[in-house]
């Protein structure tokens, strides 16, 4: 047992009480956000070196023995998304201190944002599913806050409807729960997995599984559940967006990968080929509506879709190498979403719009700027060395491995769409004749750059140093592939 396992939580969580206690001493605010962001990055980092050097960490809260009481597990799958996870998210708040307005700052912001993180953590770490449920709750309810403040016009109409979908997908949920209870009568997923292996997966259990799939799928962007995404994202301030796109959709992501590998993974011929279907028309969506737009957040958007794609395929093919690919995936796109989405609001706040067609000429005055975003570009669509073409090697890997050639087509497809679409924005709006004159510009992007620097940076090392990453990506996926692993080390049996 292990206490480490909730400091990731538990440090964001206090901040956010702090933070509601001092909403108008904002100097305050940003002083606490930075050591609670500093703190929980040192903690996350030491949870990936422990669980490394000595196996699956758990913490059994109030010492109550699983099935029964509540624990927390931290095996290398979720660590890695812990740690990349909190990393994001310092440098998106870093971006917040230049660019998100007293007005938000005033409305708790910064305290909003700490609970999102503390839930989104809580999702990674949670042992059991209903207490995946109650952080899903915990860092919904929070973007629901930094959604709507702000108040414009197209921010109030589209959180009705990210609220409306997400009421519904939490009502799936709690559903999809019950009936879990009531066939196994439990919802420790180690437990479950236990009693499923046992008894076998029935039909009612196959049904289950698809409602599960639909309620994480919803969260999750895939298609055709992903209607909500692009207005949704589109609506907050970019230092927000880029909080949704790196972290929230990748709950939902974490959720399949963990429910179909260790519980749901005894009738692949239906709930993965499911899966596999539906991966494939996602990236093939995501990628048709990124060409289709000329606004630069629409198309960051509509990447976060393919990426979804991309990501859950590794969950389809379920070989040691597809899940390798597929976390691989996963953390590099959490890393580069973040950066690409801080550098389009450093281009927002330059140029007053996402409209392509209204700029151009950005590279003369602003060279950091555009060659940080061309990397960038290279890194999403998967041009080694860059740490996009690591997981997508894998992946195309696995998927020869097992036969899936139409997949493996479809993605090499999508990465000639991504690095289209992404590589317009570029030409467009760094190389064309200049639209702005100096004096005409509408802010200074300074203090806003270095964030996205320090997560292109991380992109650089994911791809040129894959050969230190391989040995965590190559445990997680282990434990993905033998749930005897995390069983073992979560009921002690």
């Amino acid at each position: 047992m292990n206490n480490l396992v909730i400091i990731p939580i538990l440090i964001p969580l206090i901040a956010a009480t702090l933070l509601l206690l001092i909403p108008k001493k904002i100097k305050l605010q940003k002083v606490i956000s930075v050591i609670s962001l500093t703190l929980t990055t040192i903690a996350s980092i030491v949870l990936v070196h422990v669980v490394y050097t000595e196996g699956i960490q758990t913490l059994e809260v109030g010492s109550w023995r699983p099935p029964f009481g509540i624990v927390l597990v931290a095996d290398m799958f979720a660590s890695l998304l812990v740690l990349t996870g909190v990393i994001v998210s310092f440098t998106c708040v870093l971006f917040a201190f230049r660019s998100i307005g007293k007005d938000r700052e005033n409305f708790y912001y910064y305290a909003f944002t700490q609970f999102l993180i503390a839930g989104v953590m809580g999702a990674f770490l949670t042992g059991d599913l209903f207490n995946l449920f109650v952080f899903f709750e915990v860092f919904l309810m929070a973007s629901y806050v930094l959604i709507v403040i702000g108040g414009t016009k197209v921010q109030l109409r589209e959180s009705l409807k990210y609220v409306l979908v997400n009421v519904i997908s939490s009502a799936l949920f709690v559903i999809a729960l019950a009936y879990l209870y009531g066939l196994v009568g439990t919802l420790n997923m180690a437990d479950v997995s236990n009693k499923i292996a046992q008894a076998g997966q029935q039909d009612i259990l196959t049904v289950v599984a698809i409602l599960f799939l639909v309620v994480f799928g919803l969260k999750g962007g895939i298609f055709p559940l992903y209607f909500w995404l692009p207005g949704s994202y589109q609506a907050p301030p970019y230092a927000v967006t880029a909080l949704f796109g790196a972290l929230l959709t990748k709950v939902g992501i974490y959720a399949i990968y963990r429910t179909f590998s260790l519980i749901f993974y005894h009738e692949p011929q239906i709930t993965h080929q499911i899966i596999a279907v539906l991966a494939g028309i996602t990236i093939l969506i995501g990628a048709i509506g990124a060409i289709a737009y000329w606004d630069v957040k629409k198309i960051l958007i509509y990447n976060i879709v393919t990426a979804v794609g991309v990501i859950i395929y590794g969950v389809a093919i379920a070989t040691e190498t597809g899940y390798a690919g597929g976390i691989y995936y996963l953390v590099h796109d959490m890393v580069i979403k973040g950066a690409l989405f801080l550098l389009a609001g450093a281009m927002f706040t330059i140029t007053g719009t996402d409209n392509i067609k209204k700029m151009g000429g950005l590279i003369k005055r602003h060279p950091l700027l555009g060659w940080m975003f061309f990397a960038a570009c290279l890194a999403l669509a998967g041009i080694p060395p860059l740490s996009g073409f690591v997981g997508k090697v894998l992946l195309v890997q696995g998927g020869l491995e097992t036969g899936h050639y139409m997949f493996v087509g479809v993605m090499l497809l999508s990465s000639l769409l991504v690095l289209y679409s992404v590589m317009k924005i570029f030409m467009n709006c760094f190389f064309r004749e200049e639209v702005l004159t100096a004096e005409e510009e509408k802010g200074s992007t300074k203090g806003l750059i270095y964030p996205s620097v320090v997560l292109i940076a991380i992109s650089a090392f994911l791809g040129l140093g894959a050969e230190f990453i391989y040995p965590y990506i190559y445990e997680a996926a282990e434990t993905l592939m033998d749930p005897s692993i995390y069983i073992q080390a979560v009921l002690k049996e």
